[in-house]
């Protein structure tokens, strides 16, 4: 089995950053084909932001296309995922939840439902002011 465990939220202004880690682990850890992160802002339906697959191909949704970047260490095993957050503004306020999956590659992740995807970490909130 996988599991998934998120770091680095906390309270920020407007314009600037935070960087989002995810740890992916368990025992068939190998087998993961992608990460991605999810948001859900208040009231709102969740959201795939953006997602790396063990190619270390990304995808990114348009609203955070250019101000967000995923990345994964060196080894391609999918082990630490990162969300480096630049430019941040109060609509990207909500908690970030880091999923994982071993068949979905990422045009499939960002169309998945929730029970769809692995693993799921617990989330780490984001508060961004204006």
């Amino acid at each position: 089995s996988v599991q998934v465990v998120e770091s680095g939220g906390g309270s920020v202004q407007a314009g600037e950053s935070l960087r989002l880690s995810c740890v992916v682990v368990g025992d068939t850890i190998r087998t993961i084909r992608t990460v991605g992160w999810i948001h859900v802002a208040p009231g709102k339906e969740r959201a795939v932001v953006a997602a790396i697959d063990r190619h270390d191909k990304t995808m990114y949704s348009d609203s955070v296309k250019g101000r967000f970047t995923i990345s994964t260490d060196s080894d391609s095993a999918l082990k630490t995922v990162y969300l480096q957050m630049n430019s941040l503004t109060p609509q990207d306020t909500g908690t970030y939840y880091c999923a994982a999956d071993k068949i979905y590659g990422l045009i499939e992740f960002f169309r998945a439902s929730e029970a769809e995807l692995d693993a799921w970490g617990q989330g780490t909130l984001v508060t961004v002011s204006s």
